[in-house]
Parts: C-alpha cells; structure tokens; sequence
C-alpha cells in the first residue's frame, strides 16, 4: 500500500445520497461486518453528520490486488492514524471512513454474530453512510487504488 495523495476539500462539495448505500447491497460483506450497512447510521442521518463538518480529506492509496486483504487493512490501519494525529492536533471529532467493509481482523467474529474485537476501531465506510465518493474523484477503474476519507472539524 502506498499513499499517492491527500486532498482537502470543502464539505459543501460532498453529496450523500442513497446511490452508493444500495450499492452496498450487492457487496457479499452486506450486513456482515461492523463498518457496513446496516450497522452504520442511515444515509439521512449520515447527511445531516457529514455537513456538521467543515472539510474532508480524501486519501488515494495505491494497492496490490494480489494481496488486496493485506493492502487494504494497510489503508484502514493509515486511516485511523491520520485521524489520532488530527485529534492530537486539536481537531476533537475528526473522524476517518473507511474504504469498504472493515477488515482489521483475519477472522472477523462479528459475522458469526459474536461481539467486535475491535469496537473502537472500526469506522463507517465511505459507501455505507452514502458518500458518492464518485463525485469527488474520477476514478478509472484500471487503476489498482482505494479510496478512504477524514471528516474534518
């Protein structure tokens, strides 16, 4: 995994709409982890959430796909350490999201209906709460790359 790069952007910019939770829905982690529908607040309330914030920083990593597991829980592992150094920084509520359903763990308990391992640790991902990351970056799809986000007070 690597970070290409970081980019702030005005919160206004940022469209929460129901597309990218439907489209959750044919993901196979649908409902399985901690960071996925419908575990994660509702794309109403997440839009309401998001414009409480000031800006966001939208985070591009380039990752291997042969090893996507690995590479991605690289990523979420980046994200929360951006967000403890913006807390650190003074930026109390700072808060990242992840790229896609949560895979801090290599066997997630959570999906045989057993508690989180890591409760203060897992995030929404950008999709579940209904950010049309789409509108914010052009993605082109023969790039090997994630998306994660940090709502910024």
């Amino acid at each position: 995994m690597r970070v290409l790069w970081e980019k702030e952007l005005s919160i206004d910019g940022i469209v929460v709409s129901p597309r990218p939770v439907w489209k959750c829905r044919a993901c196979p982690m649908y409902g399985k982890r901690p960071s996925c529908p419908p575990h994660v607040p509702d794309w109403r309330e997440a839009k309401d959430w998001v414009s409480s914030f000031r800006q966001a920083l939208i985070i591009k990593f380039e990752i291997d796909y042969n090893n996507f597991e690995a590479e991605k829980r690289k990523a979420l592992l980046y994200l929360l350490k951006r967000e403890e150094e913006l807390f650190k920084e003074g930026k109390m509520y700072a808060m990242a999201l992840f790229p896609g359903s949560c895979n801090l763990c290599d066997d997630c308990p959570f999906e045989r209906g057993e508690p989180c391992r890591v409760p203060t640790k897992v995030r929404p991902s950008v999709d579940a709460i209904g950010i049309e990351i789409s509108r914010l970056v052009e993605i082109d799809f023969s790039e090997s790359v994630l998306y994660g986000m940090l709502l910024v007070e």
